[in-house]
Formats: structure tokens, sequence, C-alpha cells
């Protein structure tokens, strides 16, 4: 908790770092909603309803990136030098970063849905489903954070591992179900999109919005954020006890 609050102060001594946080989340969707509402659904409106919950997915993923440059900087400062020498739990200097960057994707995701409503987003389940669907955005992104967290022991600077991140995200959210429905794409592409991970946090996030049946969708996101976390998660450890 204590370096959680530390990665929170780090927001308060300067306040650019909630651009990524406040901005740029908005400004995809406003983006999105209008560049390609007329076009595929021929209304905003109405395309805005199903497009929102997966700009919200994409929004929180593409932040996360900013959690391995921040400890890449911190490593290439010596800060996690000093974090050696004292009495601590571990793992507690990464993972109590990752939850205060918690709290940021938090506030992306409660703009992000605030704008959608300001637009017409009208979502079936109402609070409870928006804040659940929020929930599992969290719960991917907090899993998928640990990959750029190895990358941090890894890349050089944090210019670096935020691009190793990009070369992985990007993929990921632009090839999954966030902005048209996988059926009208090429066979190929809609067998990628059905083993994406993404494309079951969208549909999870949208059945929990609208109040529609789950199915497997949250059960998948679920299992994969289990994947990732006992991979990425001993492997970033490791890196931080060995790497220097």
């Amino acid at each position: 908790m204590t370096f959680g609050w530390r990665a929170l102060l780090k927001i308060k001594h300067g306040p650019m770092q909630l651009f990524d946080v406040t901005v740029f989340p908005l400004m995809l969707t406003l983006m999105f909603t209008y560049l390609l509402g007329g076009a595929i659904a021929g209304s905003t409106t109405v395309y805005l309803q199903d497009l929102l919950p997966g700009i919200l997915v994409m929004a929180i993923l593409m932040i996360t990136q900013y959690t391995g440059a921040a400890l890449n900087s911190d490593r290439t400062k010596g800060v996690f030098d000093r974090f050696k020498t004292l009495a601590i739990w571990r793992p507690g200097s990464v993972i109590g970063a990752m939850l205060g960057d918690l709290v940021r994707y938090s506030i992306a995701g409660i703009l992000v849905v605030l704008l959608g409503v300001a637009l017409g987003f009208r979502p079936a389940g109402g609070v409870i489903g928006v804040a659940l669907g929020l929930m599992v955005v969290l719960l991917f992104s907090f899993a998928i954070s640990w990959m750029w967290t190895a990358a941090a022991f890894v890349m050089p600077t944090p210019h670096s591992t935020m691009a190793a991140g990009a070369i992985i995200i990007f993929p990921l959210t632009f090839l999954s179900n966030i902005f048209a429905d996988p059926k009208t794409m090429p066979g190929w592409l809609q067998a990628f999109i059905d083993v994406n991970p993404v494309t079951y946090v969208v549909s999870a996030t949208r059945n929990l919005m609208f109040d529609r049946p789950l199915g497997n969708d949250l059960l998948w996101v679920l299992v994969s954020s289990a994947v990732i976390v006992a991979i990425f998660g001993p492997l970033t450890m490791w890196l931080y006890k060995n790497k220097q």
C-alpha cells in the first residue's frame, strides 16, 4: 500500500501524468464514435452502444503500458537498487506500483463512461452492470500489466518498454471485436479474433453492461488473466532479483 501511495504521489508532483488517463481515452471515444459510427451503423448513437464498452477496454489496455515505462524509469535510475536494501516484502515495490496504477485505470474508465452517457450511451444493465463491466476490464488490465513489468526489467529505456508494449497491444485491440462484427471479416482474421483474449474481455463487458447472458466469455477472461499472471508474475520477480 505504501508503494501504491508512492505511485499516486508521482501524479501529484507531475500532473501531466494524468494526460494519458484523461485526454487520451476521451479522444479515442470521440474520434472512433464520429469517424466510424455513420459508416458502420448508420448512426453514431446506435454505434456508440456497442463501441463504448470496446473503447473502454482499448483505452485502459493502452494505458497499462505506462506501468512498465514507470518501472523501467525507476530501474534505470537505480531506485530499485535502493529498494533491494530495505527490509521489505520484495514483490511489494512492483505490486504496489501496479495497485497505484489501478487508480489511474479507474479514472480513465469512469471518464469514458461519463462521456459516453453524455453522447447517448444507455446501458440496459444500469449502474451495476457498468460497474461490473469496468471491474472485468480492470481485472484483465492488472493481469496484462505483468507483461510490461517483465519488459521493464529487460528493455534499456522507458521508451523502448513502451514500444515493446505497443507492438503487442495494437494488434490485440484492433484485431478484435471492438470496432466491427468479426463475421464481416475474412476467415483467417476471424480465427485470430476467436482466440484473442481481448475479444472475450470486450464481449463480457458488453454483456454485463447490457444485462445479457454471459456465456463463456467471463470464464475465458478469468482463465486468460490467470495464465498471464502465472507466467509473467514469477518472471517479473525473477528479473527483479537477478537483472541489473
